[in-house]
Parts: structure tokens; C-alpha cells; sequence
């Protein structure tokens, strides 16, 4: 009999791979000098970055993310007091608030998008080219259907 109990469920795995994802993720943030960055602080910063070229607003990074609104104006207004974003008013809508990145959101961008490279290198080595194509068709299908029945 085995001492091991074994957990066999998609969530289970999720999870745990997230977790570890997360402590990898930190350990190169912290190499390349990012230490006062949260994980989700790091995939906002290159949400924006990414998409600097476009006005967006919290409930994109609500959808993008997948995460609710009270959270992500949690997230903001961290990220705001941290100097990482601004939040200005659009003339169209005084309501919505235009996200932008600051001098130093854009200089920690640089250090993320180096630590993420370097995980992302990791992952890649880990699979075949058909092993994450098939990963990302899987992990959209979930993402797809667990949205659709929110």
C-alpha cells in the first residue's frame, strides 16, 4: 500500500502547477532586481506595456485576467501608490479611468519581461512544439467553457 495519496483532478493540477509557476516566477523577478512587484502587479504592468499603444481601462484587465472588480481596484490602487500606473479621467467619461504606466512601471516592465523570457525559455524546453500547442488548445477550452457557464 502506498503512503502517497494521490490526487487525480485538472483543478488539483492547476493549482499546484500555478503555485510553482508563481515561486519560479518570484525567484527570477528577485535575480533581475524585482522584488517589490506581486506576480499579478508583474502581468498588469505587461498587460499595459503590450498595449500602450491603446486606452485601457480596469475592466480590461478584469476580462484579460480574469479576475473580479473589486480585486483588480485593489490591485490598482496598490499599483497606483507604488508609482507603477496612473489613473487619469477620460473626456468621454469621467467614470472611466485610462490606466497608464509610469517612468518606473515602465523600467520594471523591462526587468519583468526578462525574468518572464527566461521562464518561458524553461517551459518551452520542457515540451515539444505539438506538446504546447496542444497545452494552450486545452487550457483555452477550459478557460473557454468555465467562462461561459459563470
Amino acid at each position: 500500500m502506498e503512503d502517497e495519496i494521490k490526487i487525480d483532478s485538472i483543478g488539483h493540477d492547476i493549482k499546484a502547477l500555478n503555485h510553482i509557476m508563481q515561486r519560479q516566477m518570484v525567484k527570477s523577478a528577485i535575480e533581475y532586481g524585482v522584488d517589490k512587484v506581486t506576480i499579478m502587479h508583474g502581468w498588469i504592468i505587461s498587460y499595459l506595456s503590450c498595449n500602450s499603444d491603446k486606452d485601457i481601462f480596469q475592466r480590461d484587465i478584469e476580462s484579460t485576467f480574469a479576475i473580479s472588480r473589486s480585486t483588480v481596484t485593489n490591485i490598482l490602487k496598490t499599483m497606483e501608490k507604488n508609482g507603477y500606473i496612473t489613473r487619469e479621467s477620460v473626456d468621454s467619461d469621467a467614470r472611466l479611468k485610462k490606466l497608464s504606466l509610469t517612468q518606473k512601471g515602465r523600467e520594471t516592465d523591462a526587468l519583468i519581461k526578462k525574468a518572464i523570457e527566461r521562464n518561458e525559455k524553461t517551459l518551452n524546453s520542457l515540451l515539444t512544439e505539438e506538446e504546447r500547442m496542444e497545452f494552450t488548445r486545452l487550457a483555452h477550452k477550459l478557460r473557454s467553457g468555465l467562462e461561459q457557464i459563470q
